[in-house]
């Protein structure tokens, strides 16, 4: 029994080295989304932070301000998904498919 258990612990504690290891490896990568047809574009890295926007000058309007904070709003939150599911993906692959609650 203490085997088992030692063995389970020994598992766990290199699941927890690789899991890690992947945040560290997820926050160096980066996703970019675009939205206005390419006029806003938001670059994310792993931990879901907003590295970058560009806007393309033509997207500038004065007159209408709410659509370029709808163009900024859709290409950041894209950026997000797309940066959580590939994430999402990498963990699963850790886990072995196993879907662990609070991970992702």
């Amino acid at each position: 029994m203490a085997k088992g258990l030692s063995g389970m612990l020994k598992q766990a504690q290199k699941m927890q080295e690789q899991m890690t290891k992947l945040q560290d490896e997820a926050a160096k990568k980066t996703t970019e989304a675009t939205s206005g047809g390419g006029m806003v574009t938001a670059v994310v890295n792993g931990k879901q932070q907003l590295l970058s926007l560009k806007l393309e000058e033509d997207v500038v309007d004065p007159s209408d301000i709410e659509m370029l904070q709808d163009l900024i709003i859709a290409a950041v939150n894209e950026a997000m998904k797309r940066s959580q599911e590939e994430v999402a993906a990498e963990m699963s692959k850790l886990a072995g498919g196993m879907k662990i609650p609070g991970l992702f």
